[in-house]
């Protein structure tokens, strides 16, 4: 039998539909995601943490899960809302299907939503708090929950998702990378070890002189979920190591890194959040299609003010897409060349940080 569920909005809107996955009843910030294909990766991507992801392809879960696509060790968004859930797996690879899968992590479904005239009004008014419900819950409740929490602004999430210890994956490499997890994919890691480059996983707020006991060849700063402006502890690490080694960042790795240059960031209307977003270098004039999950982004006249360099930029909105250092081997992008299931367009980027390391 399917169970009622609930979706609430800070502005007092409910919507109701079929509840799928664990009953409980979560709150989040409301975003929306326009990949066609890759919800498992998407659940499990920390950068989802304090978020209730709403997928703009009208069917998911028609290719089941398996465990081998998880870019973390369990799901990470509050809750997931779609148009319509297959609970009939198609696929040879798949393990459990859809529903099994955020039963299994205690997270609420719903679907039978309008999810493009959802979608629509989240551009128009910007990414809402939001509650979710897979229980018997009266509306006013739910509309207060979703009221009372608050912004993704405010929230420490990193912590929440970082690595608590020091992880080491192939020590044995001749060349090593430090990687400073602020919600760290496992496709990161993936492709560094897949060019023989030992990777040390180190928790956000390590100091940069523990960094440095391990020797490594470079530095990178990972993507992550939330605020940046909350994230002292590693913009101080990256300003104290900015001249000491090669420096690479992804996502929120780009806005740390900006801002340890005196940058400054800001939160979007409703982010960058899918598969298909058109990013144009600015040095030789290729577009790239890339993968994009962030709802923070740098200033892109606060960079004008710093040592950096503006090298890419997305050509939807104009927002800052990558940088450079004028001197120092500085490197960010603000998308996801490790993407999976794809875009693969942009996976050159490890190996020209790879050489940066080579060459430092």
């Amino acid at each position: 039998m399917v169970k009622m569920a609930k979706l609430a909005l800070e502005d007092g809107t409910v919507l109701k539909g079929d509840g799928f996955g664990y009953e409980t009843t979560k709150v989040g910030e409301l975003v929306f995601s326009t990949g066609m294909v890759g919800y498992t990766e998407s659940l499990t991507d920390p950068s989802f943490k304090g978020e209730i992801l709403m997928s703009t392809y009208p069917l998911e879960g028609n290719y089941g899960v398996s465990e081998e696509w998880y870019q973390s060790d369990k799901i990470q968004a509050e809750g997931f809302v779609v148009r319509e859930v297959c609970r009939e797996v198609s696929n040879f690879s798949s393990q459990k299907t859809l529903d099994d899968f955020l039963n299994e992590f205690e997270t609420p479904g719903i679907s039978g939503i309008d999810t493009r005239d959802l979608t629509l009004k989240i551009r128009e008014e910007g990414s809402m708090k939001a509650a979710i419900s897979t229980e018997d819950i009266p509306d006013s409740e739910l509309i207060e929950l979703a009221r009372a929490q608050q912004s993704i602004i405010d929230i420490d999430v990193v912590p929440q998702v970082s690595t608590k210890e020091i992880k080491v994956f192939n020590e044995d490499a001749n060349k090593k990378v430090a990687l400073i997890d602020c919600g760290v994919k496992k496709n990161i890691i993936n492709n560094f070890l897949e060019r023989g480059i030992g990777v040390v996983l180190f928790p956000y707020d390590t100091d940069y002189k523990t960094i440095l006991n391990y020797s490594p060849d470079g530095l990178m700063i990972t993507s992550g979920p939330g605020n940046p402006d909350r994230v002292h502890e590693t913009i101080s690490t990256v300003q104290k190591l900015s001249e000491r080694l090669p420096i690479f960042g992804i996502c929120m790795g780009q806005q740390l890194v900006a801002k340890s240059f005196g940058a400054r960031s800001y939160k979007m209307k409703f982010g960058h959040r899918g598969a298909n977003q058109p990013v144009k270098d600015l040095k030789t004039g290729k577009v790239y299609i890339t993968s994009q999950n962030h709802g923070f982004t740098i200033d892109k006249e606060s960079i004008n003010e710093t040592d950096l360099v503006l090298t890419q930029v997305n050509l939807n909105d104009g927002t800052p897409e990558g940088f450079s250092h004028k001197e120092l081997p500085v490197h960010c992008i603000q998308y996801h060349p490790e993407a999976g299931p794809g875009p693969n367009d942009t996976r050159y980027v490890f190996d020209k940080f790879s050489q940066m390391m080579d060459e430092y």
